[in-house]
């Protein structure tokens, strides 16, 4: 990257920070005309320092840099708005959805439409009673802005509606396939690839079984990398579970 480039006042999030040196930090941020980009926020970590309080994930901000390099300089920054009350089960999906778009985004790459989306995602957690609902919408959304689709609703080789009382193997870089084997966790039903793919979840089968597909296609786009925040949030819900409950 040449030249020196600035920003003054540019909606954005936190989505990640890092300390650096002795009281300043790096931000991973994601910014509504400028995608994602890293800045240095010197001082930001002191106890006199008036970013303290201001500079922290899901809060909406305004920030102004200056960006000569890879490596951009803080050198602003106020609240955008009211940050959505995030708290338990909410909080630890926020930071999931986080780790989604750290993964997923190139480095000064603008996307208005997933910015969009991601404030309106915090909104949702924050007022919802269980947010694997909006935690599913969201990745099925993220993966369409991103080019990478998921073909719920049509036969891959023919090309036909599926079939509600059909079972289909999803195949990730083709799509849904009528399955050739026994029904089991791996196949879905077409009534079920349906019902993901209006993002209605209302049933608990369904839910559970576009985690199971999602777990699988986020995994395939990103290489194979687990996300550190959905392992815990798996890990907290099995703790929560009996060993009674069949879903253990």
């Amino acid at each position: 990257m040449s030249g020196d480039r600035r920003a003054a006042l540019e909606p954005a999030y936190v989505l990640h920070q890092r300390p650096f040196r002795d009281s300043s930090q790096i931000l991973d941020v994601f910014s509504l005309n400028h995608g994602r980009l890293a800045l240095v926020a010197r001082g930001s970590r002191g106890g006199r320092s008036r970013l303290k309080g201001i500079l922290r994930p899901f809060q909406p901000l305004k920030l102004s840099w200056t960006l000569k390099s890879d490596l951009g300089t803080l050198t602003g920054a106020e609240t955008g708005g009211p940050s959505a009350p995030l708290v338990g089960d909410a909080l630890l999906s926020a930071y999931y959805v986080n780790e989604l778009l750290l993964n997923f985004l190139h480095r000064h790459d603008p996307q208005s439409e997933i910015f969009a989306f991601y404030g309106n995602t915090l909104d949702d957690l924050a007022g919802a009673s269980n947010p694997a609902p909006v935690l599913r919408r969201f990745e099925i959304e993220l993966l369409r802005l991103l080019g990478y689709a998921l073909d719920l609703e049509f036969e891959a080789e023919t090309g036909e509606l599926v079939d509600d009382g059909t079972e289909y193997e999803y195949r990730i870089e083709e799509g849904a396939v009528r399955s050739t084997g026994t029904q089991g966790r791996s196949t879905l039903a077409g009534s079920t690839l349906k019902a993901i793919a209006a993002g209605s979840f209302d049933d608990p089968d369904t839910l559970r079984a576009a985690n199971r597909l999602l777990r699988r296609v986020v995994h395939h786009h990103l290489g194979g990398k687990e996300l550190k925040s959905r392992k815990v949030l798996i890990d907290l819900h099995r703790d929560r579970m009996s060993p009674a409950d069949p879903r253990h």
